[in-house]
């Protein structure tokens, strides 16, 4: 097997043990507003998010070289 599929199998099997292990409802304070929702989800909406925006930041950096 190549060394990065190894390290993102990795990686993801962690990250899936983190989301089993906060399975708890949290509040979500936003200015004005309170969400109430489940820890998996929030952690994955965060982590979509850092995606994309990591993403989006490579391709605007890229295009100015």
């Amino acid at each position: 097997m190549k060394p990065k599929l190894i390290v993102i199998l990795v990686l993801a099997l962690l990250l899936l043990i983190i989301l089993i292990q906060n399975t708890q409802v949290t509040t979500l304070n936003i200015l004005f507003w309170s969400i109430s929702m489940s820890q998996i989800i929030l952690m994955l909406i965060i982590l979509i998010g850092g995606f994309a925006i990591g993403y989006l930041t490579r391709m605007v950096t890229s295009r100015r070289r």
